[in-house]
């Protein structure tokens, strides 16, 4: 048997590589994953298309690399994804920092300081194209300081590394204005690492906190759960996957009518409530995939408050089927498994969230306005003819009078505009009937009013007893407080 040396023709290849799907913000996110792995606090990206050559630059003041090591960055498969990684390694495939440059450039520059030692690599599609051959450009002392990327940005770091993209031919070919399409596409660019490495930017415990800016401009970190104002739905879950933790941590969103217009903004408005709701995968605290149920729960309006939040190691890529553009992930059954508990869970209190204005009617205790009754073919909504509002008023009321009263009711009962609150939830808007403060006034005037009625009854104490579990007036403190006292008196 005969072997044959049957090396890949560098121009076919690496041209058939910049289609393997990379939008700019994941290609971005992809060098930020590789300073990130350097132990790099601080990432300063840069654009312009006013330069002679437009660019994007991604400079961090990590680590730096050796000649050699370089060398392998630069390398088309540099690295197996079989090894053993460091716990802190985003990477994967070994390809990421060329797959993900040359999907936006024909141009890609490396240039990486340690000390004095500088080292710096070019691949040039167009040189690729013209030679034949796989040739890697290493840049000489006086190439490097003619890169004004260099002088203005990585040459008084002690160390780093500068990432250079260069003739952004998918980015600006054909564009008419470069400046706006750019500066758009940056924006895009910005709140995808605000989202992705939020928790790097928040600096959660366990990891360096991160820094990133934007030709000058700070990103701040977008946290999709709103950790302080969502509910913690249930104990946090840890279980063990061929001897690795995977975590699982569950939140509630609050209720859209409790949520500011900026929060709204943050979760990306309409669409986003919708869109995002479901599992939120994090490598090493990277988020991966998010905006999903795989397939263990279907997108609807009542569970668009949900997201799970699941932490895995680096350690059980394998399982999880990972890209390289790591923008899509699958659980193997035996994560599946453990999760599909906790869908079951989140998405109910999710649909008891959205069917209750607030938490304060979650509660079974007291007399509800309304009675929800479960038939054949779905539910009813009923009046609670046991609220001691309607009993009173029908105490003051002759038969002929309460006739009407329930004919009203029932007519009530039987028009309410259901497809009309579904299309108003649907788009977000302020279902609300009066605003909190205007509903606390009517509240306690209505209770002044009650207690006026029943200043002679037998039955005052108990019926004040009743008042303080009686929706909605239990709902506010102020009420409740006035009523003990007049029990108490």
């Amino acid at each position: 048997m005969k072997i044959l040396d049957m090396p890949p023709f560098a121009p076919v290849l690496m041209e058939s590589t910049r289609a393997m799907g990379y939008s700019l913000e994941s290609a971005v996110a992809d060098i930020i994953d590789n300073s990130i792995a350097a132990n790099a606090s601080n990432i300063d990206i840069q654009f312009s298309p006013y330069d002679a050559v437009p660019f994007i630059s991604i400079l961090d003041n990590g680590d730096g690399m050796t000649k050699e090591q370089i060398n392998d960055a630069m390398r088309y498969g540099s690295q197996s994804s079989l090894n053993i990684r460091d716990s802190k390694d985003l990477g994967r495939f070994g390809l990421g920092l060329k797959t993900a440059s040359l999907s936006q450039c024909r141009c890609l520059t490396v240039i990486t300081k340690q000390g004095r030692r500088i080292e710096a690599r070019r691949w040039d599609l167009d040189e690729i194209y013209e030679k034949g051959t796989w040739a890697l450009l290493s840049l000489n002392s006086e190439e490097i300081h003619a890169i004004p990327q260099f002088q203005t940005q990585l040459k008084s770091l002690k160390s780093g590394t500068l990432v250079l993209w260069e003739k952004l031919d998918r980015m600006l070919n054909g564009a008419k204005a470069t400046d706006k399409l750019m500066s758009k596409q940056m924006e895009y660019v910005r709140e995808h690492l605000a989202l992705v490495f939020h928790r790097y930017l928040a600096g959660e415990p366990g990891i360096t906190k991160l820094t990133i800016q934007m030709n000058g401009l700070k990103i701040e970190p977008k946290d999709p759960f709103l950790i302080g104002r969502s509910t913690v739905f249930q104990a946090d879950e840890k279980f063990m996957i061929e001897g690795y933790p995977v975590e699982v941590s569950s939140f509630m969103l609050p209720h859209v009518s409790n949520l500011t217009k900026k929060e709204k903004a943050a979760l990306g408005g309409t669409e986003g409530l919708t869109k995002d709701q479901g599992f939120y995968i994090y490598r090493n605290k990277r988020l991966l995939v998010w905006g999903t149920w795989f397939r263990m729960h279907r997108k609807d309006e009542l569970s668009k408050l949900a997201r799970i939040r699941v932490d895995v190691p680096n350690a059980l890529d394998h399982l999880w089927t990972l890209d390289i553009r790591k923008s899509t992930a699958v659980p193997p059954d035996v994560i599946k498994s453990n999760l599909a508990r906790i869908v079951d869970r989140i998405s109910e209190g999710s649909k008891r969230a959205w069917t209750f204005r607030g938490k304060r009617e979650i509660s079974d205790n007291g007399s509800h306005l309304w009675s929800k009754t479960k038939i054949r073919d779905g539910v009813v909504y009923n009046l609670n003819r046991e609220h001691v509002l309607l009993q009173l008023l029908e105490e003051t009321l002759n038969q002929e009078q309460k006739k009407l009263l329930e004919n009203y009711l029932r007519l009530a009962e039987g028009n309410l505009p259901l497809n009309q609150l579904y299309v108003d939830l649907n788009n977000e808007e302020q279902v609300n009937v009066r605003k909190e403060k205007d509903a606390e006034r009517e509240a306690i005037e209505t209770v002044e009013t009650i207690l006026a009625n029943i200043s002679d009854s037998p039955m005052r104490d108990a019926q004040i007893r009743l008042i303080m579990q009686t929706d909605p007036f239990c709902n506010y403190r102020n009420i409740v407080d006035m009523l003990a006292k007049e029990l108490d008196s």
